[in-house]
């Protein structure tokens, strides 16, 4: 029996565009450097680079952008915040059925500019949909290693077998899955988050 779920963020609840960062190289005069701009961004979303190293090291990347320019590519694949997402986990957290939990990789330029997108009301509304709401640049680990699952599951004495835990990352689903916490795969485009009684 379900008793707990673990959501994540970006293309679970905010829509994202992933392919923001690689159109931005390009019009910026890199290359793609894909393998050095994932390992910049592991150690950005763990806190292990502050926001001015992050963006010196992305100055590479992209040669011909200034820092706010890099700012702005970055930020710019956060797109909306669909108001029926958040009336759909607001109506969920009222019910009480389940101990809901957000565990996200992201960074800490991304929070502020969510905020300044949707506003600190709308924020604070999402925020408080959850028990505990994890964010990796400031817990220092992330999706998919093991530890992050294990945080979680410890810190609240959460059982896997009695766990769901929704991304739209296949690597993450199979981590957690491995650890024996009951996984769905969201298929961005294909299903919605709004789905999820259809899935317990």
């Amino acid at each position: 029996m379900i008793k707990n779920l673990i959501f994540d963020f970006g293309d679970i609840f905010i829509n994202l565009d992933k392919g923001v960062v690689l159109r931005g190289i390009e019009k910026f005069g890199g290359t793609n450097v894909s393998h050095e701009l994932q390992e910049t961004n592991d150690l950005y979303e763990v806190g292990d680079l502050s926001s001015e190293e992050f963006i010196s090291r992305l100055q590479t990347t992209f040669p011909k952008a200034s820092p706010e320019e890099i700012i702005a590519i970055w930020n710019s694949m956060l797109l909306d915040f669909p108001d029926y997402r958040l009336n759909f986990i607001e109506n969920l957290s009222r019910e009480g059925n389940y101990r809901l939990f957000l565990l996200s990789n992201t960074n800490a330029l991304h929070i502020p500019h969510f905020i300044e997108k949707v506003g600190q009301k709308k924020y604070e509304r999402f925020k408080n949909c959850f028990e505990q709401f994890y964010l990796s640049h400031e817990i220092r680990l992330r999706k998919p290693t093991p530890e992050v699952f294990n945080f979680v599951l410890d810190e609240n004495g959460l059982v896997a077998t009695e766990t769901l835990f929704i991304d739209d990352s296949k690597d993450n689903t199979e981590a957690a899955k491995a650890l024996g916490i009951h996984t769905w795969n969201l298929l961005v485009g294909k299903e919605d988050i709004t789905d999820l009684k259809s899935k317990l």
